[in-house]
């Protein structure tokens, strides 16, 4: 619980920082940003990574720190590396992964250094098609947009 209080903080704080700090240019309208660019190709990475089988480059995706959460039904996973233990524990192979495809992806800039993704995902496997929604919250850093908090849903498996 101690825990996601202190997530629970930190987006409050990150998103006090930014209120009223966006300005978008009027002759860009319509046009993708550049910060929505890059994070479009981080998450685009991600999906070509896990098609890969490659769970390690996939998570480079993710802020390194204790401060990162992945968000489930089945609870909160704090830390980056716990978020990756858990990766490669319930998709140990690539039969378990699968093939990876993400939809209906919808960027939101909120200030310069701090933006959140929603959207869907697919997994298309030999005997099943898990599927479900995601909010990804984004950081920049030095080093580039990083996912701070991963909050997946999956939906309710359904007969074949």
């Amino acid at each position: 619980m101690r825990n996601a209080l202190r997530v629970f903080a930190l987006l409050v704080l990150t998103a006090l920082i930014c209120v009223g700090t966006v300005s978008r240019d009027a002759t860009a309208a319509g046009a993708e940003s550049a910060p929505e660019s890059q994070i479009r190709a981080l998450i685009e990475m991600q999906a070509d990574a896990w098609n890969r089988g490659d769970i390690d480059t996939f998570m480079t995706a993710y802020w390194k720190s204790d401060e990162t959460a992945f968000v489930s039904a089945s609870g909160m996973t704090p830390g980056w590396q716990a978020v990756l233990d858990r990766y490669h524990k319930n998709y140990p192979d690539r039969a378990a992964m699968g093939h990876l495809a993400f939809s209906n992806l919808e960027i939101h800039l909120l200030c310069a250094d701090a933006a959140f993704a929603i959207g869907q995902f697919q997994l298309q496997r030999e005997n099943d098609k898990p599927a479900g929604i995601f909010t990804l919250d984004f950081k920049k850093f030095p080093e580039g947009w990083r996912i701070v908090v991963d909050h997946t849903t999956a939906f309710p498996a359904t007969a074949h």
